[in-house]
Formats: C-alpha cells, structure tokens, sequence
C-alpha cells in the first residue's frame, strides 16, 4: 500500500472537567496532526496531479477549510462541560468549539478523523482516502486512527 502524509500545526485550550492532574484546569497545546492519504496514483497526462495520489497543497487546503482553521486558537469545549461553556459564552466573539466528548487527545483524533474522512474521500475517482490520522497533543504524547478498510 502506498501512502502519503501531511503535517500540520495548531493552537488549542480545552480542558479534562474530572481529571485528576493540572489537565483539568483550562489549558492548550500547539496540536501536530498527520493525515495520511491512500488511493491509486492519478494518471493522466497533463494534468497538475499526474503521478500523485493527491497534491499536498490540496490536502492542506481541505484540512484547513474542514479542520484546522475552525480549531486553530479555539477554546474545545466538551458540550456537558457547563462551567466552562457559560463562561465562554460571557466573552464577546470568543472562538469556542463544542464537541460531544471530552477533549482529550483520543477523543479529538476520533472527532478529527470523521471530519477530514468525509472531505478526502474518492475526490479523484481513484480511491483517495483517509488511512490514518495522528493527533500529537505534545511532542511525547499523542492518538492515533486508523480506517478499517
């Protein structure tokens, strides 16, 4: 299987409401995350993409659009996480994102999986999709997803 990956980096607070360490105050990290595309190699002549499963300036831009300019300097906040969620709502313009777990890195890779999943998926006709993403929360700790098929 031939495979392609792209980097990115973002910045992110959130916090674990019931941890038992400093995570559950809030917090942020700069976020590395790792898309890896699979899909049969485009072949057609004279096309900008001839020769690539998929150019990596257009994996940016997609993973951009869908992702990480919606997370980046984003406040991820957990949807039962009250406290922390009428308080963001006291602060005008705020950039807060709601998901429906807890934000941990797990959870994150898992909710960032399904949405890039769906915007890389058979874009060509030649197969493309997402095989794995990586979700460093710091460079010692991060998840990893892979897709089944």
């Amino acid at each position: 299987m031939l495979t392609i990956t792209r980097k990115l980096e973002f910045d992110a607070g959130h916090r674990i409401p019931d941890h038992k360490s400093q995570c559950r105050n809030l917090h942020g990290h700069r976020y590395t995350l790792e898309i890896t595309l699979t899909g049969n190699i485009i072949d057609v002549e004279g096309n900008s993409d001839n020769g690539m499963i998929m150019d990596f300036s257009d994996i940016k831009a997609l993973a951009k659009e869908h992702l990480v300019d919606v997370w980046d300097h984003a406040f991820i906040v957990y949807e039962k996480d009250n406290a922390v969620r009428e308080f963001l709502a006291t602060l005008p313009d705020h950039k807060t994102v709601v998901i429906d777990r807890i934000p941990t890195v797990e959870n994150l890779a898992q909710v960032a999986f399904g949405i890039l999943k769906a915007a890389y998926k058979d874009r060509y006709g030649t197969g493309l999709h997402l095989h794995k993403l990586v979700l460093h929360e710091t460079p010692n700790c991060w998840a990893e997803i892979t897709d089944g098929v």
